[in-house]
């Protein structure tokens, strides 16, 4: 796990619900089944405690990568960061120049990710890639399907005060 992660307190908040969710909604549930699985008697073939006790297990998991990543949350507000190049928070239109087509992305923060939407995480290889650029340059990316080449078109903001 990165040793910081940056979000906006959107998603910081975002995370913190799921959490608290998980915790409070989730866990006892989990724990609930596993007591009336137990009450069935003989625990070596009963499915439904097995069953439970991964589902348990699971829960457990994600619960614990949740506070890791609050943890190591660093809130960024984009409103304070350059406008002129590609920063976390800004929406990116680039031309893909191998196939000569226009794309958006967005670059956000843990628990803001929609890949459908362009939303990308800030910290993914294209973002990465795309960071400190500016309108007119031509950058090479390497992602995992080899080497992506974009021309930055255009950097805009959401409505936070800033330019779109």
């Amino acid at each position: 796990m990165a040793d910081r992660i940056p979000m906006t307190q959107v998603g910081y908040s975002k995370k913190k619900a799921e959490l608290e969710h998980l915790q409070n909604e989730e866990m006892p549930k989990i724990e609930q089944r596993i007591a009336a699985a137990r009450a069935e008697g003989d625990l070596s073939e009963n499915a439904e405690y097995h069953g439970a006790r991964e589902s348990q297990g699971l829960l457990l998991a994600k619960i614990n990568h949740l506070r890791d990543q609050l943890a190591h949350a660093v809130l960024i507000d984009p409103s304070k960061l350059p406008k002129d190049e590609v920063v976390f928070g800004c929406t990116v239109a680039v031309k893909d120049l191998d196939l000569d087509e226009e794309e958006q992305f967005t670059l956000v923060g843990a628990g803001e990710e929609d890949y459908m939407a362009g939303k990308i995480l800030v910290t993914s290889p294209l973002a990465q890639g795309l960071l400190g650029k500016k309108i007119g340059q031509r950058v090479d990316i390497e992602v995992p399907a080899g080497i992506t080449r974009f021309e930055i078109l255009d950097i805009g903001f959401d409505d936070n005060g800033a330019e779109s």
